[in-house]
């Protein structure tokens, strides 16, 4: 059911696997080396047509003409504005519905929770016309609002699976220790069940962070303008019609892929061990 360890192997695979594991990590990274050198490349360069080639000279300016020339901080603020009130709106929502349906048992619990996990496997590009459509009758296309909420309604399907879970496997006997003292419902939720979940809320939090910084679908479907839109879909707009700055592109690429990175960092070990919770009885 699960991979054997490598040390347990006959020598020869294990020879096999000292070889091919650095080539594939040499292609896996490939692609980010290729970005980040054409971050440091000389426009010059590009002109030439020297795409892969060691540049001429590194071009650490680009990073400061990134921002002089495009919106970029302005679509790193919106990254920003839409993603940190979906990571606490939607692991908020989740951690109460999750407890209501790992603790409450009711006719249509089943049923419930159906709907929740549902919603996680309807193709988005089903949902790009009426959720648009939706949004414009609101009044809410083409604003940050809009963007959040519905991120907020549509991760909230996916963290509800994730918290239930945890805390379905949480000892139901501290609940029913905790009502027979007499403590209240929500008493229970905050004093009891959010702490000992506290590991799964960080690990939650992180997927939830990088899932919406990286979304570049929704936010070129409802929004349009460097006012509204984050910094996935604003790095398109570094293209003129007629010129590619790719080394502008592939700079602003790097500047924003550092926050969800520097997440992970930060929350490392509360995100492994909220992986791990509940794997070892």
């Amino acid at each position: 059911m699960f991979p054997r360890p490598i040390q347990t192997m006959s020598p020869a695979a294990q020879r096999t696997y000292k070889i091919v594991l650095p080539i594939m990590l040499v292609l896996w990274l490939l692609p980010l080396l290729g970005v980040a050198m054409t971050s440091v490349r000389p426009s010059g360069d590009l002109a030439a047509g020297n795409y892969f080639g060691i540049p001429s000279r590194f071009a650490w300016e680009n990073y400061a003409d990134v921002f002089r020339n495009s919106p970029l901080a302005q679509y790193l603020w919106n990254s920003f504005r839409i993603t940190i009130p979906v990571m606490i709106g939607a692991v908020g929502l989740s951690c109460l519905t999750g407890f209501a349906l790992a603790v409450y048992k009711f006719r249509l619990s089943l049923v419930v929770f159906f709907m929740f996990v549902a919603g996680n496997f309807v193709p988005f590009q089903i949902l790009m016309v009426p959720v648009r459509d939706l949004t414009v009758d609101m009044g809410l296309y083409n604003t940050i609002t809009g963007l959040a909420l519905f991120h907020i309604a549509f991760q909230t399907g996916f963290c509800t699976l994730f918290m239930r879970n945890f805390i379905k496997a949480l000892p139901r006997e501290l609940i029913e220790a905790a009502r027979v003292e007499g403590v209240t419902e929500w008493q229970i939720f905050w004093h009891i069940v959010l702490p000992l979940v506290r590991p799964a809320i960080a690990a939650l939090s992180v997927l939830v962070f990088t899932f919406i910084w990286n979304d570049y679908f929704w936010a070129m479907v409802l929004t349009t303008g460097a006012d509204t839109q984050p910094v996935t879909a604003g790095l398109n707009s570094l293209n003129g019609q007629w010129i590619a700055a790719w080394h502008l592109v592939s700079a602003g690429s790097i500047l924003a892929a550092l926050p969800p990175v520097l997440m992970f960092f930060l929350m490392q070990r509360h995100f492994i061990a909220g992986l791990t919770l509940g794997a070892v009885k």
